[in-house]
């Protein structure tokens, strides 16, 4: 038997590195195509590159678009089920999803599309690689995803951080996740600043598919102090933690098809950090009086009749709207005619005012005050 050298004795052992390495090799190379439909090529050829080769194909002036996300928690609730659960599921597949969405979501908010993907996936161990299973999973969640928005995943780094990366117990190995999208804004005249939000506007409300990926520290505080913690029943059949891990949902094809209709967007939001408060993210004196909403997402439920308030639900949870999207009343009727043909329920829930900074939530005659104060306040 080789001995193992003291570098892996430390904790990186790249034996245990390759398959995963291998496995995502794969799955990118299955991407390379995608973007193509947008006028971006990759440079498949540059096979030693240490990035992505890529370069727009067109003649028109386009602008680049990039932002870099981080999942955050919810992949310790899949290492928790994946433990515990006993269903022999890694959940892996979906984290996947949610990790490429979150930067996919927020680069869309420029009105760029996307199309260049690279990933981050650093573990507390170099064992954390070597479970092939979960690899394949997270490819597979990786490579649906692009497939789903046009995009090409061509490079990434997976390094073992075992100094770094420490999981709260009972997890015993855990990873962070995170990832750069680069998106294409063509022509350049669909750039989207958020600069033509004003008073009058009207307040699109696009649903969402759960809590997505925002809010988990507190969902995992709650599932914790739960008798039957992550494997509490809910009412729509799943458990708590199989709710919490419904994978956030892409809003790629409805801002493609409002673009193409022209329609006149002022602003867009992700409904992320912050929940309902993050409405008031401008800095200007708008005040944001929502009138209508939807039905909360069954985990917000549950997290409500277990006591949680509806302040914090709203300053923390999406609460069922996943992307905002502000118009001019004239657009309101055809975007949710259009947004209904592509696939998505869009309501309209509130108007932009003159006045003070803040959000107005009639339907609970609740005030919530721009993100972040709420908290000093409290």
């Amino acid at each position: 038997m080789r001995k193992q050298s003291e570098y892996s004795q430390a904790g990186v052992n790249y034996a245990q590195l390759e398959p995963f390495k291998t496995a995502m090799q794969e799955i990118g190379r299955q991407t390379l195509h995608l973007p193509e439909r947008r006028g971006v090529r990759v440079v498949a050829d540059a096979l030693h590159a240490h990035g992505a080769v890529y370069y727009y194909d067109g003649s028109e002036r386009v602008i680049w678009v990039q932002t870099q996300e981080g999942l955050g928690n919810k992949n310790w609730i899949a290492e928790w089920l994946y433990e515990h659960a006993g269903t022999g599921r890694t959940y892996y597949e979906a984290i996947g999803i949610d990790n490429a969405l979150m930067a996919v979501n927020d680069v869309l908010a420029q009105g760029a599309l996307p199309v260049i993907y690279t990933d981050e996936v650093a573990a507390s161990h170099s064992d954390w690689f070597a479970d092939e299973k979960r690899a394949r999973d997270l490819a597979a969640g990786f490579l649906q995803v692009c497939q789903l928005v046009g995009m090409a995943l061509p490079a990434g780094e997976s390094p073992a951080l075992r100094y770094i990366i420490n999981p709260q117990p009972p997890v015993k190995q855990c990873a962070s996740l995170s990832g750069c999208v680069v998106g294409i804004v063509n022509p350049a005249d669909r750039l989207i600043t958020g600069h033509k939000l004003s008073v009058g506007d009207s307040i699109l409300g696009v649903t969402s598919s759960g809590v997505h990926a925002n809010g988990i520290s507190l969902v995992i505080k709650r599932g914790l102090s739960l008798p039957d913690q992550f494997l509490t029943k809910l009412p729509t059949g799943r458990t708590y933690g199989e709710e919490a891990l419904i994978p956030t949902r892409s809003y790629v094809a409805l801002i493609e098809a409002w673009q193409q209709a022209q329609v006149d967007i002022h602003a867009i939001l992700p409904g992320t950090g912050s929940g309902v408060a993050k409405l008031a993210y401008d800095k200007r004196p708008f005040t944001y009086r929502i009138h209508t909403w939807v039905t909360l997402p069954p985990l917000c439920q549950f997290l409500q009749e277990q006591g949680l308030g509806l302040n914090d639900l709203l300053t923390t949870f999406n609460c069922g709207i996943g992307y905002y999207v502000f118009v001019p009343p004239q657009e309101v009727e055809r975007s949710i005619l259009l947004g209904e043909k592509a696939g998505y329920e869009v309501v309209e829930v509130g108007r932009v005012e003159t006045g003070e900074r803040k959000v107005i939530f009639e339907p609970a005659g609740l005030e919530l005050p721009p993100p972040g104060e709420h908290l000093a306040a409290s």
